[in-house]
């Protein structure tokens, strides 16, 4: 008799058990998630605060204190002296270009290897692989020697074709979509007589707008936000982007931090617009190109 009153006991010491193993699992997640979050926010918070702080304001109080008078001087004067608006102006042309020329290129790529069969189709998906493994750093000198021997440095075409290029991640987004249409329409095109590229650009392209919305958010926000290319390979103030006109307020003697905050704010400003505007696109496309009927 005493052997199930011992099974019945020790059933509620193994409940309150797995209870406070969830209750410190949960606290120990969320304990990390409030770390990543001000890790995040923390330095955000101080460019915020620098951006509407003058000069001596900034030198002589807490970088965590308020400002007395939260003036957008400091903005008026980042936006002309670092010449916001024809970065503006280069940043959307690159972006644009860029993002319409990758999307023709991954669909049309995914469209090959999804559709056909030929001799080197794994060893071409294997070159992707290994392209996207290998840092681009250590292909800088030859990429650099390429563009500066086809004429391309120092104008917009330069990045253009950097950033056009397809990348594996694109060609796997829209393989998974492809997928999921039906080779009968293919089939029933060229029965009546279409042509494989009437096929892509009337049929497929269109049903893969779900998955070029969510690249071409991904990609413009990874464009706009860089710097090391344009700086790089168009060093004339002229082809500055917003990115590159940050290192305006930086100097080898003195950097404007408060005027630096600003322009930081300025040039996060189209990135978040973006992202706050289509940022339903990049969760809806990314969850259809994954789950299959």
């Amino acid at each position: 008799m005493s052997m199930p009153q011992t099974k019945i006991a020790t059933k509620p010491f193994r409940m309150e058990k797995a209870a406070a193993l969830s209750f410190l699992g949960k606290t120990f997640y969320y304990i990390i998630l409030s770390i990543i979050t001000l890790i995040i926010f923390v330095p955000l918070l101080l460019v915020v605060f620098a951006a509407f702080k003058t000069s001596p304001e900034l030198s002589a109080t807490s970088p965590f204190s308020l400002p007395k008078s939260w003036s957008f001087h400091n903005f008026s004067v980042a936006f002309e002296k670092a010449n916001m608006l024809v970065g503006l102006i280069n940043s959307l042309s690159i972006t644009v270009s860029s993002v319409v020329i990758n999307a023709i290129l991954g669909a049309m790529t995914a469209f090959v290897l999804n559709r056909f069969q030929f001799r080197f189709k794994k060893t071409i998906f294997l070159l992707f692989i290994v392209a996207s493994v290998v840092p681009s750093y250590t292909t800088e000198v030859a990429r650099f020697q390429t563009i500066k021997s086809l004429g391309l440095y120092n104008t917009l075409f330069a990045p253009l074709i950097i950033y056009a290029g397809t990348d594996l991640m694109q060609i796997f987004i829209y393989l998974q979509f492809i997928e999921k249409i039906s080779k009968q329409l293919d089939e029933s095109a060229l029965l009546d007589g279409a042509s494989y590229f009437r096929i892509f650009r009337s049929i497929l392209f269109p049903l893969l707008l779900p998955a070029t919305a969510t690249l071409a958010i991904i990609k413009a926000v990874d464009i706009m936000n860089d710097m090391y290319i344009p700086y790089l390979y168009m060093p004339s103030k002229k082809l500055s982007t917003l990115s590159t006109a940050l290192m305006t307020f930086v100097g080898e003697r003195a950097t404007y931090w408060n005027e630096l905050s600003a322009a930081i704010i300025l040039v996060m400003l189209p990135t978040i617009l973006i992202y706050l505007i289509l940022r339903k696109f990049i969760f809806a496309g990314l969850m259809d190109g994954a789950m299959k009927e």
